[in-house]
């Protein structure tokens, strides 16, 4: 029985023109199309309207772009989709009472409102601030700290010292995520679900962690469940990965093995860890409804992809 792959911030399906956007005139093109639209940043957060009753997205039409565009004339391409382009224009250097936005609309964390918007929309808003994140903390070249410009459409920035001229590309941190199943007794197959402290309340979900350097993506998987839940693995098979640019990450879902089973946490990350049977996991209610005592992680995450999938699958 397969799970559908349908998690946030995966469905991005915009042309992102890898090629054209290398030249600045071709940039410039699009950005005067009257079909360009606009995606606004503010301190890494999104502009949505009607964020508090029912938020959507807000894309500020090319025609009624220009104050915006007055204010920071450097916006990153993102892409194009059916002859429209998106930009990403970041401006966090102008306090919002200062900006004309659009009428019911408001800058929002998208980690808050994301599990309401439309798929796709959800995904270029995470793009957008992933990228504009990047830019604002790459804006000096760290071989030899000169000032970095941007180029390529915005997806790559060069040092302006022509002595030295280092390309530097965004930055992505791969971490790792990963259901544990114990197999032990096949008539009750259990999975490892634990609690951070920066969860909400009453979430459960699985383990994850950075990949550190010189690791590989199953190493990691092995050396992160042992260090939070004291348990042994192997068997680490890939599952699907998700977007997760809050600020710079994405995360590879894997499956493990357990080898053993007696749970021993690190208090520094976990709060709590259990096994828990499939009928156990059926009982749990869903994030944020406040109505029962464990829940299972938001239904755009894919923590919540591999809960369901394993439970598919036994």
């Amino acid at each position: 029985m397969s799970y559908e792959l349908n998690f946030g911030y995966a469905q991005l399906s915009l042309d992102r023109n890898s090629n054209e956007r290398k030249d600045d005139a071709w940039i410039n093109a699009q950005l005067d199309k009257t079909s360009t639209q606009i995606v606004c940043l503010h301190n890494n957060q999104n502009l949505l309207r009607h964020p508090q009753t029912n938020p959507v997205a807000c894309f500020v039409p090319r025609e009624n772009a220009d104050t915006f565009l007055a204010l920071s004339r450097r916006p990153v391409f993102l892409g194009a989709n059916n002859d429209a382009a998106f930009f990403a224009l970041d401006l966090s250097q102008h306090p919002i009472e200062t900006l004309a936005i659009p009428q019911d609309s408001e800058f929002v964390d998208l980690r808050h409102v994301g599990l309401t918007l439309a798929g796709e929309h959800a995904s270029l808003l995470a793009y957008a601030r992933g990228l504009t994140y990047w830019h604002k903390h790459n804006q000096f070249c760290a071989n030899c700290g000169s000032p970095s410009f941007r180029t390529s459409g915005g997806h790559a920035r060069q040092c302006t010292d022509s002595a030295c001229g280092r390309i530097i590309f965004p930055r992505t941190d791969p971490a790792v995520i990963m259901l544990v199943e114990d197999m032990s007794d096949p008539a009750n197959p259990r999975c490892l679900l634990g609690r951070n402290k920066r969860f909400a309340a009453r979430m459960f979900s699985t383990l994850a962690g950075f990949v550190d350097p010189g690791e590989t993506l199953e190493q990691c998987v092995e050396r992160e469940v042992f260090e939070e839940a004291g348990i042994r693995v192997n068997n680490v098979r890939y599952q699907a990965s998700q977007p997760w640019p809050f600020p710079s990450s994405i995360m590879l879902g894997f499956r493990a093995s357990a080898l053993t089973t007696d749970i021993d946490i690190d208090k520094d990350e976990i709060e709590e860890a259990y096994w828990f049977s499939a009928d156990e996991l059926r009982t749990f209610g869903e994030w944020g409804d406040g109505n029962s005592n464990k829940c299972l992680p938001r239904s755009d995450s894919i923590a919540r992809y591999l809960v369901e999938s394993w439970l598919a699958s036994v």
